[in-house]
This record gives C-alpha cells, sequence and structure tokens, in this order.
C-alpha cells in the first residue's frame, strides 16, 4: 500500500507541511476542500517538493463546470511534474444549490459524464483534436487557440472520484482512475457493497483491478497515554456521528443493523448536538469504523483490515496529536507484509 498524509488549507504552512511529509517518507499528500480553495495549497507544495505525489481529496466538481477544473487541474500536472492525483466529489444538494448557487440533478450520472468532459478537454489541448462534447449535463464545443494551453510533457492528471453510494461507486469504476472511499466506510462495507461494485464497473469499461487504485482514510484512535487515547476516542466517536448524520450515508449503517441510529443522529444534529451525538456511538461502531489502539499496534490492525483492500491508505484522526506516532505507524506499514 501508498501511505499518504495530509496538509493543511494554509497558505503559510503548506510548503513546510509538504517537505515534511515528503521526508518522512510518505507518497502523497491530499487536501480537502472546506473552508478554502484546495488547489493553492498543492501549488506551493508542488514548488517546494520533488517526490510525493499530491491532490485533492476532494475538490467539489458541482461547484465548478468541467472547464473550470480542467485548466485548474492541466496546470498544476505541467508544474508538478505529473504529480497530481485529481480528486473530486459531489458534496450534498444543499450545500451545491444554496452555498455553490450551481444546479443539482443525478449525481452518479452527472459525475461520469463530468469525467467524461475533462478527459474530452484534456485530450483536445494534449492531441490537438476537435472539441466536440455532447451531454445531457454538459455541452463543450469550442475551443480556439487563443483558449487552448497546449500540451504538456506529463499528460493529464490520474482523477480519483469520492463515493458512498452504490452508484456513485459504479460510476467511479467505469469513468475515474481511482476512488476514494469515504472514511464513513467500514471493512464490512467495503467488501460486501463497494468491491462489488468497483468490479462492476471495471468490467462495464473492460479494465481489471490493476488498472484503478482505492485510496482509503482509516480512522485511528491512538496517543501517547492512556488519557491521549480516550480524548482521541472522543473525537473520533463525534466525527462518526457527524457523517452518520447525513441521510445519504445511512447504507453503512444499515448494514450493520444501526439504521435506526441514522435519523436520532440527523435530528440532534439539527439541534447542534454534537457532544450528546458523539455518546450514541457505542463500542461496537467505534471498533467498526476505526483501529484503536498504541501506536505500536496500529499498522499491524490497518494491514489486518485493509492490506488486501486498498491502493492507498491515510490517517483520518479528528484530534490533535504528535506526528512522530504517525511516522512510526508510516513505519510500520512499509516493513509489515503487504510493504511495497
Amino acid at each position: 500500500m501508498r501511505v499518504d498524509g495530509g496538509i493543511g488549507l494554509d497558505l503559510a504552512s503548506a510548503p513546510g507541511d509538504a517537505c515534511d511529509a515528503e521526508a518522512a517518507g510518505y507518497d502523497g499528500v491530499w487536501v480537502a476542500e472546506t473552508s478554502h480553495d484546495p488547489f493553492f495549497p498543492l501549488l506551493l507544495a508542488a514548488e517546494h517538493t520533488e517526490r510525493i505525489e499530491l491532490g485533492t481529496a476532494i475538490a467539489v466538481a458541482f461547484a465548478r463546470s468541467p472547464m473550470t477544473t480542467a485548466y485548474a487541474a492541466w496546470d498544476l500536472q505541467a508544474y508538478a511534474r505529473g504529480r497530481l492525483n485529481l480528486g473530486l466529489g459531489s458534496q450534498i444538494k444543499p450545500h451545491i444549490e444554496r452555498r455553490f448557487s450551481m444546479p443539482w440533478s443525478h449525481p452518479a450520472a452527472r459525475m461520469r459524464e463530468y469525467i467524461q468532459a475533462l478527459r474530452a478537454i484534456w485530450d483536445s489541448w494534449q492531441h490537438g483534436t476537435r472539441l466536440d462534447f455532447r451531454g445531457d449535463f454538459y455541452q463543450h464545443t469550442l475551443m480556439t487557440p487563443f483558449f487552448d494551453p497546449g500540451p504538456h510533457d506529463f499528460g493529464p492528471p490520474a482523477v480519483f472520484v469520492a463515493a458512498v453510494g452504490e452508484q456513485m461507486t459504479r460510476s467511479a469504476a467505469e469513468v475515474a482512475d481511482g476512488l476514494l472511499v469515504h472514511g464513513f466506510t467500514t471493512e464490512r462495507y467495503l467488501r460486501e457493497v463497494t468491491m462489488p461494485m468497483v468490479t462492476a464497473g471495471l468490467a462495464s469499461s473492460g479494465r481489471t483491478r490493476g488498472d484503478f487504485q482505492l485510496s482509503y482514510p482509516a480512522f485511528v484512535v491512538t496517543g501517547a497515554t492512556e488519557e491521549d487515547v480516550a480524548r482521541a476516542a472522543v473525537a473520533v466517536r463525534r466525527q462518526i456521528a457527524f457523517y452518520g448524520s447525513t441521510p445519504a450515508y445511512r447504507g453503512v449503517l444499515e448494514l450493520h443493523g444501526w439504521g435506526d441510529l441514522q435519523p436520532e443522529l440527523n435530528r440532534l444534529s439539527k439541534q447542534g448536538g454534537w457532544e450528546q451525538m458523539g455518546e450514541l456511538i457505542d463500542d461496537d461502531m467505534l471498533a467498526a469504523f476505526a483501529v484503536a489502539g498504541e501506536p505500536a499496534s496500529i499498522a499491524g490492525q490497518l494491514e489486518a483490515r485493509f492490506g488486501a483492500l486498498v491502493d492507498r491508505i491515510s490517517f483520518y484522526t479528528p484530534f490533535s496529536a504528535d506526528p512522530v506516532l504517525f511516522q512510526d505507524i508510516l513505519a510500520g506499514l512499509r516493513s509489515g507484509p503487504g510493504a511495497a
């Protein structure tokens, strides 16, 4: 497995974070899109690193047209000398319509077409083909020399899609280069729901599992002391509860027989009852979603759960912890049975 880290959205610290991750031996760093644009930190990271891969996890696709995303990713891929992984996500309807003021409909089908449009645009730049993309959601039929950035030595970036539900997962496997598995995914859900959809999507596009990467951000509960571990558990329970309050993610809970919890989490989220929500995540649920224990035990647990399933793994830690702890976990993964 490749092991990935992250860098923050603070532009002042992004170069140092990326250099530290590269020096520590991480294979990639990823940036989320929350309160800031995800491309700017990666531009700075590209400037100050040589080897490490750079990814968005995620950039909100439907907040941008395919053309807007194509330009940003094309320039960053060239500047990073071919190290960009463009991770895209749909977000949810209220954010797309009410925060971004953009259209929402049929997200899985729209995402499939979005990536097809990106590939058509990039092909016109790299190979000079006529741009004539006509879909149900997007039409791109004009590209004159003045607006054509032209080819570069690295070609288009790899495209990853974030997915939880079956339709989006299958769409990703049909047209993308990889899947960004959501952190709100258990090993069982990954095996019983995600992987069959990946297999079906790859088969429909004439590809094999070797043509497609799965990236998984694993919830980790650990710390230098018992008190640190306890605090980490509280933080992870709250994050699990936050995701569990989202109706679109109910299927993960239902697979385990916890579906009835979702409406209660949703109700509490609307009341701002974040602490109470976390208290509803019992020990069995925590164990299903997270690996937990002393740092020395984490690498083995991750390898046992996910070594045969995913190609990339990162540490999902919604709590503050000494980075040295995770360098030790990284070293354990490097020396384990699934080491590259």
